[in-house]
């Protein structure tokens, strides 16, 4: 058997020649429901047609050595995710939902990043800023290919798993994570990561202004952040989508 040329970057989303013509029809994909206990009220998702979207599980972030340890701001809120996410992205992985890590990865030379960003970093100029060098040897802050942005070692990746730089607080701005998902026929995001009230919350906002049904994982997010930063961020995640346990949708998928 002979199989058509096919053009497209996964099968969910190609054309394929056929007998000298184009064939557009995109295969049907039969609905996976899966129903989840959520805030503010129970939800049920398609997982035929839903992503993880990790945010900023970075050593900056979570690891010793990276911007947050280097300036003191500790890491006992920032690794939190860690333990739940070991349990629930290899459960999604294994039943076929897209893993999709995004993390700050700026241009070495920050020739894309305005000054009021570059500013919000390192507002007295003290060198701890977006391309900096970090004391000990841990890489240059946020920056691609350098240690600090490196996905931290205690969450392992798998051969099909996604990644994408981003350079602002929302994964979506100058970046190309809507096409992405787009060419994947995705409806519906599981968000987790750091720093909850900022990168993950202006992700997720931004998902839902594009059209995307958002649920955020509670217990694989997190924050530095005080304490009203957070409980604002739950509030304001269930005006923008759902609130879910990592436990609900592990027992789910069993």
């Amino acid at each position: 058997m002979t199989t058509s040329p096919s053009f497209g970057s996964n099968p969910a989303n190609s054309w394929r020649l056929t007998d000298g013509a184009v064939d557009t029809t995109r295969p049907v994909r039969e609905p996976r429901p899966l129903r989840l206990a959520a805030e503010p009220r129970d939800v049920i998702i398609d997982l035929a047609r839903s992503a993880f979207i990790s945010i900023d599980m970075q050593n900056d972030f979570c690891s010793e050595g990276g911007l947050c340890h280097a300036t003191g701001r500790g890491l006992e809120e920032t690794r939190k995710p860690i333990v739940p996410m070991q349990r629930v992205v290899p459960a999604l992985r294994d039943a076929g939902v897209p893993i999709v890590w995004v993390n700050w990865g700026n241009r070495p030379d920050r020739a894309n990043l305005s000054p009021s960003l570059i500013w919000a970093f390192d507002p007295e100029a003290e060198g701890v800023g977006i391309g900096d060098p970090l004391p000990d040897g841990g890489g240059n802050i946020l920056t691609k290919d350098s240690p600090s942005a490196a996905l931290i070692p205690e969450l392992e990746t798998a051969p099909g798993d996604i990644f994408v730089d981003k350079y602002r607080l929302s994964g979506f701005w100058d970046t190309p994570l809507d096409s992405i998902l787009r060419n994947l026929r995705i409806d519906t995001l599981l968000f987790a990561g750091v720093n909850a009230d900022q990168c993950v919350m202006g992700t997720m906002m931004d998902a839902h202004f594009l059209g995307y049904d958002t649920l955020l994982i509670k217990d694989c997010t997190a924050t530095g952040s005080p304490r009203y930063c957070w409980d604002a961020t739950m509030y304001n995640a269930k005006l923008h989508g759902f609130v879910v346990e990592s436990d609900a949708i592990v027992a789910g998928l069993d």
